[in-house]
């Protein structure tokens, strides 16, 4: 564990000029699109209650449709949840169990084990999912809303052409730590912004995937890592933090970045 960095600098904290610009981002890119609304993956899970919030927000409840797609039976509690938050919002949603779809994959798929690889298990389930997004998107003329943070995607903490690919991404700017200051605005529900990750369910990577530091260390280090471009060995001194987990925050972005690339092209 590392010390805490009870106040980061340089995140936003003007939450209510956080939340207008996300509305007026979904609103003016479903205008352009001349789409009838968004549909989006709800997991109850705080990137995906907020953004369902700003959706609403932006078009109204009737052009927001929310998929709850639990993948196994432990996902139970939380497609309850996510149907709660729903409900509360007035948005009309539909679950699908995906999981004899992901056995049906795993039987088909050559040399594969969904088993016996359970990171090969989380991809394709992501990208069903995604799937099923942008299926149900075709038939009524929408986009599909993205929830991936701009920590989610220096972490390398999503899949691509899983929870990556999104017609829009409204927090793909913004660090978990900034994410965290727009929920308390909107008031999320404590039964949300309290809840463990759920398994089983949709796995929700956390900025805090594979480390022990809270969202405020980890975004702190990434800020400075790559906004001011210092070395890990000043970014430790300058936090407090302990410089195994600055380089393996430094290792992680490192690895990852093939994921945040744009598809290879002749010439490039």
């Amino acid at each position: 564990m590392t010390d805490s960095v009870a106040s980061p600098p340089g995140f936003r904290e003007d939450a209510d000029a956080l939340r207008a610009e996300r509305v007026s981002f979904v609103r003016s890119v479903v205008a352009d699109a001349d789409a009838d609304g968004v549909v989006l993956g709800l997991d109850s899970g705080l990137a995906s209650t907020v953004a369902a919030t700003i959706a609403v927000e932006a078009l109204g409840p009737d052009r927001v449709t929310g998929l709850v797609l639990p993948s196994s039976k432990i996902g139970s509690r939380s497609a309850q949840d996510a149907e709660t938050v729903a409900d509360v919002l007035g948005v009309e949603t539909e679950t699908v169990h995906l999981q004899q779809l992901v056995v049906c994959f795993g039987e088909l798929a050559p040399n594969t084990d969904l088993h016996g690889d359970p990171t090969v298990r989380e991809a394709l389930v992501d990208r069903l999912r995604m799937t099923m997004l942008y299926v149900a998107a075709n038939a009524t003329d929408r986009l599909v809303l993205g929830t991936n943070t701009r920590s989610d995607r220096l972490l390398g903490s999503f899949t691509e052409h899983g929870d990556g690919a999104a017609d829009l991404h409204p927090f793909g700017d913004l660090y978990r730590t900034e994410l965290e200051t727009l929920a308390e605005a909107l008031e999320i529900p404590s039964f949300v912004t309290d809840a463990p990750a759920a398994t089983g369910f949709y796995p929700r990577r956390s900025d805090a995937d594979g480390f022990d530091e809270p969202p405020a260390v980890i975004d702190a280090v990434l800020r400075r890592l790559v906004e001011a471009g210092e070395r890990p060995d000043r970014i430790a001194e300058a936090l407090a933090v302990d410089p195994e987990t600055v380089e393996r925050i430094a290792r992680r972005h490192e690895a990852t970045k093939r994921k945040r690339r744009d598809p290879a092209l002749p010439g490039n």
